[in-house]
């Protein structure tokens, strides 16, 4: 397996690339019986350190079940990560609400019914639900009721897994370098001859690393079985939480701090 990982040529660094996999895999094909128009979708990657608003656009139309989707706008939650709101659960709630007015005014009013609406949690709430499950849950109580209120299609609030995460991650990737599908100079899409590259994704309180694979995993719980426009993919990703930026700093710096001190 390690020689696996070092074959990754190279591996994808994912600071904050946005959640645009989970649109990609999560929408479902019944939304693409419709005449051709816009259809709009908002992703909140609540990540460790900080949330992220995006918003993405792809014609009804799909292709070979798969959206083409583009990227409409963005927005940076202020403060930090929702898990930083253990003590003060309603202000998970309310430090979304700036991006979300934004949100009101990015998609078209006539598209805010039928455009969907998620919240993906990572890392930083992974090891919140573990040390303190019941802030966990107070906090994303909150960031429910705040999403709730807006007239989008609400699909959820909750807790990716590592596996989701760095699945999620590895799609995005690959659909902005064109691995999946392009657009040829002829007017239609093809798909491209080359493979697709494997991903680390660096985050604040974990790291993940997918790669697709020709054999089974030895632990099946690492493997994904993908169908992206029209075409089946066997990944393998594993997620190394307390692994990530934050966690490493926070760790040097108390290995740092319990360095005894010699007099000169």
């Amino acid at each position: 397996m390690a020689g696996k990982v070092r074959s990754l040529l190279p591996p994808l660094l994912l600071a904050a690339a946005g959640l645009a996999g989970l649109l990609l895999l999560c929408v479902p094909t019944r939304d693409i019986r419709e005449p051709p128009a816009l259809k709009y979708g908002i992703v909140l990657d609540a990540g460790s350190s900080h949330t992220s608003m995006f918003i993405y656009k792809w014609p009804a139309d799909k292709e070979n079940d798969t959206g083409i989707v583009g990227q409409h706008s963005s927005c940076d939650v202020p403060g930090g990560g929702i898990s930083s709101y253990a003590d003060n659960p309603s202000g998970a709630g309310q430090s979304l609400v700036g991006c979300l007015d934004q949100a009101l005014q990015d998609v078209p009013k006539e598209r805010h019914a039928g455009t969907p609406l998620y919240l993906g949690a990572t890392a930083g709430m992974r090891l919140l639900n573990l040390t303190n499950p019941e802030a966990s849950t107070s906090v994303l109580t909150a960031v429910t009721h705040t999403l709730t209120q807006y007239p989008f299609d609400f699909r959820g609030a909750r807790i990716l897994s590592g596996q989701e995460e760095g699945v999620f991650g590895w799609v995005t990737a690959n659909y902005l370098l064109e691995n999946f599908i392009k657009y040829g100079w002829v007017g239609r899409w093809f798909r491209p001859r080359k493979g697709t590259l494997g991903a680390m994704d660096l985050g604040g309180a974990s790291t993940q690393i997918t790669f697709e694979t020709t054999s089974p995993a030895e632990d099946r719980a690492s493997e994904v079985q993908l169908r992206l426009y029209g075409q089946h993919y066997r990944v393998y990703t594993h997620s190394f939480l307390c692994y990530g930026r934050d966690q490493v700093l926070q760790r040097l710096l108390a290995s740092a701090l319990q360095v005894p001190l010699h007099p000169g």
